[in-house]
């Protein structure tokens, strides 16, 4: 059975505080956008609160919530691996975490030759 090549994953952290979201807000999705500053950090928004464009890439589900990135930015991000993680502090952001004192951020790791192979890169 070949492995499925994920491009995006979470720690535990992010997981514990995707849950906690999820039973305060009910369904929730995740999107980075391109934009400067708190806009190129990925953000949490309602289904309802924020519209997935036709320039939009799905890269994958962490916990059967959507993450979505701008093409623009994913032009980027192609070759590398992300990890959804937390930390304490506020963003300037409309993100749904934002009023708890924390906020998600991005780890990345270059893809390894086998992950770029197995996903056509």
């Amino acid at each position: 059975m070949e492995k499925q090549i994920e491009k995006i994953s979470a720690t535990d952290k992010a997981l514990k505080l995707i849950a906690e979201l999820k039973d305060r807000y009910g369904a929730i999705m995740f999107h980075q956008s391109g934009g400067c500053c708190d806009g190129s950090q990925p953000m949490c928004f309602t289904i309802d609160d924020f519209k997935i464009g036709g320039s939009d890439i799905k890269l994958g589900e962490i916990e059967g919530v959507e993450f979505w990135m701008s093409k623009d930015q994913y032009e980027y991000w192609k070759h590398t691996h992300l990890t959804l993680d937390v930390v304490s502090g506020r963003g300037s952001s409309f993100s749904l975490e934002i009023p708890m004192g924390v906020r998600f951020i991005i780890q990345s790791r270059l893809l390894t030759q086998e992950e770029r192979e197995a996903l056509n890169i």
